[in-house]
């Protein structure tokens, strides 16, 4: 009888294990919340029918169905358990995170290279208007990704979703889902990491003629054009992310990215301060614009920038799916203490960073921000040694922030060739892809230089993910009392999340309307 085996498929006696990214739930909370399986819904499913009963086969990354098999005679359970595709994917391979890599990285990606433009956007605001807006958006886009850290795990052990499109496919459907989160997140990955590399290789040039100085034969010798910048940036943030496999591996890196934020981010502001103003530096806001239309713009313009000055919302599921949980310690407790303290530090750099660039500079402050204004106005009194420690360091935050927004670029592309071959990406396989990854990112760069001036118009129409999204996500995934407090405070900012969107995209085609743009196709400056 030991030798021959039936496998009997009885339904009493099929379970369903799930990834690592489905938890089993206790009894208790599969009777508050059963919601569908994460990424199974992204992919469809094959339905076999026998004689005796229906069941699934997953075609994808889903739940694996393991029926139990049973030796006649004997009363042991063989279970016939299949790799977890979840352990293969860049963003889930580790569940070893802690609250302390969840700061580093949220860190590191909650900085965006549009916090320079803040003094800007007090140009147009002035002092009172300018910290209120500022506070009141800090406040906004924390609270936001509050909701998104209790919704990655809505029932204590139960399901995690550790992608931002799954979680929307959860809260709407898979077809507003998708229609409403895919764009967002590919433009806040592979666009951010598009931006990264036309700055990267902005500030490379910059270091370049720093330099030569004012030599004029040293500038000669050293010429390389915009395209050839772009590509040193990509090779050595390619270069770099060939041994970083996960998410959760990036922790060191995400590290020094931190600690490059908050250096430079000091400079900045310190520096400006204590050098002094300029002579006839004003603080009036109606002396900024020739107009009051153009003034009306300015003002909106300036909240466009506030709002689009943080970022991270596209990870902080995928951040939180780097640890692991229990029922008894969910994740959401240690993503939680991650999020305060990076939060916190975030702060501390921005808000003096705003109030102090716009101190030192007014409404002299150049349109490109702060890291413009430093050296236009004070090169000839500031030694070159610092002037090139802020733009290495600044190179240092720009590499670290490109390896954190390509892994959810990296992790797409690897569940296509896993879905297709069911097995993990060898090294090889996993280098190429992101050597892909790399040169698309270039062809886009090069392509598309002035993309940074549809910035303020795709940030806009991306702008909900932050702060309205999460709200319409709370109401539909944890359905509170209709007319409770949470339900109007989350239909109420999700509602001005969605006009805010609409008055900025507006305001941004304005601007390019009435200042033109440059479209050099193909010729980086």
């Amino acid at each position: 009888m030991g030798e021959i085996m039936e496998i009997q498929r009885v339904s009493s006696l099929s379970r369903v294990v799930p990834f690592d990214d489905e938890v089993p739930a206790t009894a208790e909370t599969q009777q508050q919340f059963r919601p569908p399986t994460p990424l199974g819904i992204l992919f469809q499913y094959s339905r076999k029918e026998t004689s005796e009963d229906v069941w699934f086969i997953p075609t994808s990354l889903d739940t694996i169905a393991i029926n139990v098999a049973e030796e006649l005679g004997e009363s042991g359970r063989r279970h016939k358990e299949q790799p977890n595709p979840e352990d293969w994917l860049p963003i889930t391979q580790s569940r070893k995170g802690n609250a302390f890599t969840a700061a580093f990285l949220l860190l590191c990606s909650g900085i965006n290279f549009q916090a320079f433009l803040l003094p800007v956007a007090f140009v147009s605001l002035g002092w009172i208007w300018g910290t209120l807006c500022l506070s009141l958006v800090f406040a906004w886009q924390l609270y936001t990704t509050w909701l998104l850290t209790h919704l990655h795990e809505p029932a204590s052990g139960g399901t995690r979703y550790s992608r931002y499109v799954v979680l929307s496919i959860i809260a709407f459907g898979p077809k507003l889902g998708k229609l409403l989160a895919i764009f967002p997140t590919l433009y806040l990955s592979g666009g951010t990491c598009t931006f990264t590399t036309i700055i990267g290789g902005g500030v490379m040039e910059l270091l370049s003629k720093l330099t030569c100085w004012d030599d004029p034969k040293c500038h000669a010798e050293t010429v390389m054009t915009g395209a050839e910048w772009f590509l040193v940036f990509l090779c050595l943030a390619i270069f770099v992310s060939l041994f970083f496999p996960s998410l959760n591996s990036l922790a060191p890196v995400s590290l020094v990215g931190s600690i490059a934020v908050i250096v430079y981010f000091t400079m900045l502001w310190t520096l400006s301060i204590t050098k002094g103003r300029p002579e006839g530096v004003s603080y009036e806001p109606s002396k900024a614009a020739p107009s009051e239309m153009a003034r009306i713009r300015g003002i909106i313009n300036g909240l466009g920038i506030i709002a689009l000055s943080f970022k991270g919302h596209n990870l902080v599921l995928e951040i939180q799916g780097t640890m692991p949980t229990d029922p008894q310690n969910p994740s959401r407790h240690r993503m939680w203490r991650g999020l305060a303290a990076s939060y916190a530090v975030i702060a501390t750099c921005v808000f003096p960073l705003a109030i102090g660039g716009y101190w030192a500079y007014g409404n002299m402050m150049p349109a490109n921000g702060i890291l413009s204004a430093f050296p236009t106005f004070h090169r000839k009194n500031t030694s070159k040694f610092v002037l090139g420690t802020i733009y290495v360091i600044l190179l240092v935050h720009l590499f670290s922030a490109f390896q954190i927004y390509g892994m959810p670029a990296f992790d797409n592309l690897e569940r296509i060739y896993i879905t297709k071959k069911k097995q993990a990406c060898p090294r090889w396989i996993r280098s190429g892809i992101r050597v892909f990854f790399g040169g698309l990112v270039y062809f886009i760069a090069v392509a598309f230089p002035f993309l940074g001036s549809l910035g303020p118009f795709i940030g806009a129409i991306t702008l909900p993910l932050t702060l309205a999204y999460p709200c319409f996500m709370w109401i539909a995934i944890k359905k509170p009392k209709c007319m409770s407090f949470m339900w109007c405070l989350n239909l109420g900012l999700g509602s001005l999340g969605i006009v805010m969107s609409i008055l900025l995209a507006a305001a941004a085609l304005w601007t390019l309307v009435a200042d033109g743009l440059d479209a050099n196709f193909f010729k980086p400056h």
